[in-house]
C-alpha cells in the first residue's frame, strides 16, 4: 500500500506512540523524516534518532522523551497537507502553544523550527505543530 503522506503517517505514528507510552518507534525513512526528526531531536521531543538498513530498506528508528511516566510530546498538527499545502512568509510563523510549542517548516535553507526561520528571515512550507 502507498501512503500518500509520508510525514503525516510519521507524525501519527510518534503521537499514538505517545500516547500508548511506547519508547521506540520504527518507520520507513526518507530525507524529509529524517530532517523532520533531527529537529524534534534538537528540541527535545525525541531522545534519538537513527537510520538503519535492514531486509525491507531504510527504516528510522526513533526514542521518544519521557519526563518521569508522561511523553514530552503531548501533541503533533499536520498543517500542510498532499491536497491542500501551507506556505506562509517570515512574517506570519506561528506562535505554538504561547510558545510552549514549536511549527516545523521545510524552508530553502531546510527544515527548522519556526523560532529558527523567524531569525534567519526566511518562511516556507508549514509541515506541522507540535507541543
Amino acid at each position: 500500500m502507498m501512503i500518500s503522506d509520508p510525514v503525516g503517517d510519521m507524525l501519527t505514528r510518534i503521537r499514538n506512540a505517545a500516547l500508548a507510552h511506547k519508547k521506540n518507534v520504527e518507520l520507513p525513512s526518507s530525507k524529509l523524516k529524517v530532517a523532520v526528526a533531527k529537529l524534534l531531536v534538537k528540541e527535545g521531543y525525541l531522545a534519538s534518532a537513527e537510520e538503519e538498513t535492514n531486509k525491507y530498506g531504510h527504516v528510522l528508528k526513533l526514542t521518544i522523551t519521557y519526563e518521569g511516566k508522561e511523553p514530552l510530546l503531548t501533541g503533533i498538527k499536520r498543517i500542510s497537507k498532499p491536497g491542500l499545502r501551507w506556505y506562509i512568509n517570515k512574517k506570519k510563523i506561528p506562535m505554538v502553544m504561547g510558545g510552549a510549542g514549536i511549527s516545523i517548516i521545510s524552508t530553502p535553507h531546510g527544515v527548522m523550527s519556526g523560532k529558527d526561520a523567524k531569525m534567519k528571515g526566511v518562511g516556507g512550507e508549514l509541515l506541522c505543530e507540535v507541543w
